[in-house]
């Protein structure tokens, strides 16, 4: 049995997050009602709203959490300890940073960085320190996962701004996604502040296969120096996925270790139509950078909904079970 101690971190302001106006499209996750309506029949099963809220908040309990929860459960079990799940701030605006009194006890840790950018999550410095020095350790490792960023301004405004979004919402077809969404605010200012920075760009539409599985991943596998794509060809077909733009120290400091297909038959993405096939979907620092290795990818490689769940938990497998000291040469 492993002895990994692992911590998964959600990096939102839940008071934040369930105080977005319900008259603003943009920006925040849908509430519960929303999705009812949007998806009927699916999510009647949270109907009662005796048992269920039906905002926001609803949506976070028992829509969102819920995604990272087979991950929580094979952990527990090749561990034989649960797994620490903690919210940035609690509904009573309980602050609990990703701090050196956090993450003492712990080897490996998931960021999953699904704050809306709205909500100004940013990484103090004593948080970078933490992190730091975390990585510092050669035995350690950490996962820092937003999502995607649609809709975002690239400098255009007015008519230029409304196409853009247009196109980037026919490109990946989820009506549940407003015009403008963007996550990871806390996972950019992390990343920054610890000279590797990397942007969550877009909202990609993977490709499928006849199977309707997900296209093999395009793996640098000699990069694989912890041996975490073993016996994974796959990762998932969430319909909006971000491409991680490494720039400033973060083109020096992370390599791309496996990279997704696009899907090519999905109406036409600025990002696309400049020729690019694929998407960066998992980053590796070097280990110039960090005695440890830290982890670049998107919050739903954590997350059981989306396809390819055989492969998933081969990747969740070997990040847990890998043996003390296993980086390779």
């Amino acid at each position: 049995m492993s002895r990994r101690r692992v911590l998964v971190y959600f990096a939102w302001s839940r008071p934040e997050e369930i105080g977005a106006p319900l008259t603003t499209i943009d920006d925040r996750f849908p509430a519960i009602f929303e999705l009812r309506r949007l998806f009927y029949p699916r999510f009647e099963p949270l109907a009662d709203p005796d048992l269920v809220d039906q905002g926001i908040g609803g949506f976070l309990d028992h829509v969102q959490k819920k995604n990272f929860v087979a991950f929580a459960d094979q952990t527990q079990a090749l561990t034989g300890q649960p797994v620490l799940q903690v919210e940035r701030v609690t509904d009573d605006g309980v602050i609990t940073r990703l701090d050196q009194a956090l993450i003492a006890d712990f080897d490996t840790i998931v960021v999953i960085s699904f704050d809306s950018v709205r909500t100004r999550q940013i990484a103090d410095p004593s948080e970078v320190a933490a992190v730091r020095g975390f990585l510092d350790h050669p035995d350690h490792v950490m996962f820092v996962c937003p999502h995607h960023d649609i809709g975002g301004l690239d400098g255009q405004v007015g008519d230029g701004l409304f196409e853009r979004q247009r196109l980037e919402h026919a490109h990946h077809a989820d009506g549940a996604i407003p015009p403008r969404q963007a996550f990871g605010q806390f996972a950019r200012s992390l990343l920054e502040g610890l000279d590797v920075p990397v942007l969550n760009r877009f909202g990609l539409r993977p490709a499928v296969e006849p199977d309707g599985s997900p296209a093999t991943i395009l793996a640098d596998r000699d990069q694989d120096r912890l041996g975490f794509l073993d016996g994974v060809g796959r990762f998932n077909l969430h319909p909006h996925l971000p491409h991680f733009e490494r720039v400033g120290g973060g083109l020096a400091g992370m390599n791309v270790l496996a990279r997704q297909p696009a899907d090519l038959s999905a109406p036409a993405h600025p990002f696309l139509s400049q020729g690019h096939t694929a998407f960066d979907a998992l980053l590796q620092s070097t280990t110039e950078r960090f005695a440890g290795a830290l982890l670049v990818c998107d919050a739903t490689l954590f997350s059981s909904t989306v396809g390819g769940l055989d492969h998933l938990r081969r990747f969740w497998a070997n990040i847990i079970e890998r043996p003390a000291g296993a980086l390779r040469p």
